[in-house]
Protein backbone atom coordinates (compact mmCIF):
# COMPACT_ATOMS: atom_id res chain seq x y z
CA UNK A 1 0.00 0.00 0.00
CA UNK A 2 2.82 2.42 0.84
CA UNK A 3 4.34 1.76 -2.58
CA UNK A 4 1.13 2.78 -4.36
CA UNK A 5 0.86 5.95 -2.29
CA UNK A 6 4.46 6.87 -3.05
CA UNK A 7 3.92 6.24 -6.77
CA UNK A 8 0.76 8.37 -6.78
CA UNK A 9 2.52 11.23 -4.97
CA UNK A 10 5.42 11.05 -7.42
CA UNK A 11 3.02 11.19 -10.38
CA UNK A 12 1.14 14.16 -8.91
CA UNK A 13 4.42 15.93 -8.19
CA UNK A 14 5.63 15.37 -11.75
CA UNK A 15 2.36 16.68 -13.23
CA UNK A 16 2.47 19.73 -10.95
CA UNK A 17 6.02 20.45 -12.11
CA UNK A 18 4.97 20.19 -15.77
CA UNK A 19 2.03 22.54 -15.19
CA UNK A 20 4.16 25.12 -13.44
CA UNK A 21 6.85 24.96 -16.11
CA UNK A 22 4.25 25.59 -18.81
CA UNK A 23 2.56 28.45 -16.93
CA UNK A 24 3.25 32.06 -17.99
CA UNK A 25 5.99 33.79 -16.02
CA UNK A 26 3.58 36.22 -14.34
CA UNK A 27 1.55 33.32 -12.94
CA UNK A 28 4.65 31.45 -11.72
CA UNK A 29 6.05 34.51 -9.93
CA UNK A 30 2.73 35.65 -8.48
CA UNK A 31 3.03 39.12 -10.04
CA UNK A 32 0.45 40.72 -12.25
CA UNK A 33 1.28 41.30 -15.87
CA UNK A 34 1.28 44.86 -17.16
CA UNK A 35 0.47 46.11 -20.62
CA UNK A 36 -1.98 44.58 -23.03
CA UNK A 37 -3.24 41.07 -22.51
CA UNK A 38 -1.80 38.34 -24.68
CA UNK A 39 -3.90 35.72 -26.42
CA UNK A 40 -4.88 32.87 -24.16
CA UNK A 41 -3.63 29.38 -24.73
CA UNK A 42 -7.24 28.26 -25.14
CA UNK A 43 -7.75 30.54 -28.14
CA UNK A 44 -6.83 27.99 -30.76
CA UNK A 45 -6.95 28.26 -34.51
CA UNK A 46 -10.28 29.13 -36.10
CA UNK A 47 -10.33 25.91 -38.08
CA UNK A 48 -8.28 22.75 -38.30
CA UNK A 49 -5.24 23.38 -40.45
CA UNK A 50 -5.32 27.16 -39.91
CA UNK A 51 -2.43 27.69 -37.50
CA UNK A 52 -1.91 31.12 -36.04
CA UNK A 53 -5.40 32.43 -36.79
CA UNK A 54 -7.37 33.37 -33.68
CA UNK A 55 -10.90 32.06 -33.31
CA UNK A 56 -13.61 34.44 -34.56
CA UNK A 57 -15.54 36.15 -31.79
CA UNK A 58 -19.20 35.41 -32.59
CA UNK A 59 -20.30 38.55 -30.74
CA UNK A 60 -17.90 40.91 -32.54
CA UNK A 61 -19.37 43.45 -34.94
CA UNK A 62 -18.98 42.00 -38.45
CA UNK A 63 -16.59 43.81 -40.78
CA UNK A 64 -18.09 45.84 -43.61
CA UNK A 65 -21.31 46.48 -41.68
CA UNK A 66 -21.42 50.20 -42.32
CA UNK A 67 -20.31 53.16 -40.25
CA UNK A 68 -21.83 55.64 -37.85
CA UNK A 69 -24.83 55.05 -35.65
CA UNK A 70 -26.82 52.08 -36.94
CA UNK A 71 -28.58 48.79 -36.32
CA UNK A 72 -26.74 45.85 -37.88
CA UNK A 73 -28.73 42.70 -38.64
CA UNK A 74 -26.72 39.61 -39.69
CA UNK A 75 -29.02 37.13 -41.40
CA UNK A 76 -26.75 34.06 -41.14
CA UNK A 77 -25.67 34.80 -37.57
CA UNK A 78 -29.24 35.57 -36.47
CA UNK A 79 -27.89 38.50 -34.46
CA UNK A 80 -28.39 42.25 -34.12
CA UNK A 81 -25.88 44.88 -32.99
CA UNK A 82 -26.74 48.39 -31.83
CA UNK A 83 -23.78 50.59 -32.80
CA UNK A 84 -23.15 54.18 -31.70
CA UNK A 85 -21.82 56.96 -33.95
CA UNK A 86 -18.22 56.13 -33.05
CA UNK A 87 -18.57 52.48 -34.05
CA UNK A 88 -18.82 51.14 -30.49
CA UNK A 89 -21.20 48.23 -29.96
CA UNK A 90 -23.70 49.24 -27.30
CA UNK A 91 -25.55 45.93 -27.31
CA UNK A 92 -25.77 42.71 -29.29
CA UNK A 93 -28.36 39.97 -29.05
CA UNK A 94 -29.73 36.93 -30.88
CA UNK A 95 -32.91 37.12 -32.93
CA UNK A 96 -35.26 34.67 -34.58
CA UNK A 97 -35.49 35.63 -38.26
CA UNK A 98 -38.83 35.97 -39.98
CA UNK A 99 -40.02 33.73 -42.79
CA UNK A 100 -39.32 36.62 -45.20
CA UNK A 101 -35.94 38.35 -45.04
CA UNK A 102 -34.75 41.52 -46.77
CA UNK A 103 -31.81 41.40 -49.16
CA UNK A 104 -28.49 42.60 -47.75
CA UNK A 105 -28.25 46.37 -47.94
CA UNK A 106 -28.89 49.56 -46.02
CA UNK A 107 -32.43 50.44 -44.99
CA UNK A 108 -34.01 53.01 -42.68
CA UNK A 109 -36.61 52.62 -39.97
CA UNK A 110 -39.90 53.56 -41.65
CA UNK A 111 -42.38 53.23 -38.79
CA UNK A 112 -42.81 52.02 -35.24
CA UNK A 113 -45.70 50.68 -33.15
CA UNK A 114 -45.78 50.25 -29.40
CA UNK A 115 -48.07 47.20 -29.34
CA UNK A 116 -49.84 45.30 -32.14
CA UNK A 117 -50.78 41.78 -33.17
CA UNK A 118 -48.06 40.35 -35.40
CA UNK A 119 -48.72 38.87 -38.84
CA UNK A 120 -48.43 35.46 -37.19
CA UNK A 121 -51.20 36.31 -34.70
CA UNK A 122 -48.88 36.77 -31.70
CA UNK A 123 -49.23 39.94 -29.58
CA UNK A 124 -45.98 41.90 -30.00
CA UNK A 125 -44.49 45.12 -28.67
CA UNK A 126 -41.88 47.63 -29.75
CA UNK A 127 -42.26 47.00 -33.46
CA UNK A 128 -39.55 48.70 -35.54
CA UNK A 129 -40.26 48.34 -39.30
CA UNK A 130 -37.52 48.89 -41.85
CA UNK A 131 -38.16 46.99 -45.11
CA UNK A 132 -40.81 45.56 -47.41
CA UNK A 133 -40.21 42.39 -49.42
CA UNK A 134 -42.81 41.41 -52.04
CA UNK A 135 -45.57 43.12 -50.07
CA UNK A 136 -44.47 41.74 -46.67
CA UNK A 137 -43.35 44.33 -44.13
CA UNK A 138 -40.21 43.31 -42.22
CA UNK A 139 -39.46 44.63 -38.76
CA UNK A 140 -38.09 43.83 -35.34
CA UNK A 141 -40.41 43.02 -32.46
CA UNK A 142 -40.68 41.19 -29.16
CA UNK A 143 -43.52 38.84 -28.32
CA UNK A 144 -45.36 39.98 -25.20
CA UNK A 145 -45.32 36.36 -23.96
CA UNK A 146 -41.52 36.27 -24.43
CA UNK A 147 -41.59 33.55 -27.09
CA UNK A 148 -39.07 33.43 -29.93
CA UNK A 149 -40.30 30.37 -31.80
CA UNK A 150 -39.33 29.66 -35.40
CA UNK A 151 -41.75 31.12 -37.90
CA UNK A 152 -44.12 28.85 -39.82
CA UNK A 153 -42.35 28.50 -43.21
CA UNK A 154 -45.71 28.18 -44.97
CA UNK A 155 -46.72 31.72 -43.83
CA UNK A 156 -45.13 34.85 -45.25
CA UNK A 157 -44.37 36.80 -42.09
CA UNK A 158 -41.89 39.61 -41.54
CA UNK A 159 -41.44 39.73 -37.77
CA UNK A 160 -37.82 39.36 -36.59
CA UNK A 161 -38.28 38.34 -32.94
CA UNK A 162 -36.10 39.05 -29.94
CA UNK A 163 -36.27 38.88 -26.16
CA UNK A 164 -38.34 41.60 -24.52
CA UNK A 165 -35.33 43.31 -22.88
CA UNK A 166 -33.59 43.43 -26.26
CA UNK A 167 -36.79 44.79 -27.83
CA UNK A 168 -36.82 47.56 -25.22
CA UNK A 169 -33.23 48.49 -26.09
CA UNK A 170 -33.88 48.44 -29.84
CA UNK A 171 -37.05 50.54 -29.39
CA UNK A 172 -35.08 53.20 -27.52
CA UNK A 173 -32.20 53.14 -30.02
CA UNK A 174 -33.88 52.84 -33.44
CA UNK A 175 -36.15 55.81 -34.10
CA UNK A 176 -37.73 56.62 -37.47
CA UNK A 177 -35.06 57.10 -40.19
CA UNK A 178 -32.36 55.29 -38.16
CA UNK A 179 -30.19 53.21 -40.50
CA UNK A 180 -30.52 49.41 -40.47
CA UNK A 181 -27.71 47.54 -42.22
CA UNK A 182 -28.60 44.00 -43.25
CA UNK A 183 -25.67 41.72 -43.99
CA UNK A 184 -25.67 38.13 -45.25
Amino acid sequence: MAGLTAAALAAVGFLAYQASAAAPADLRSGTKATGSPSPSASAGPSAPGAPGKPAKDPLALPPQSGSGERVVYALADRRVWLVDEGGKVLRTFPVMPSAVSPAPGTYAVTSRSGSVRGSDGVQVEHVVRFATVDGVTVGFSAAVDGSMSSPDPSRRTGGVRMARADGDALWTFATVNAPVVVIP
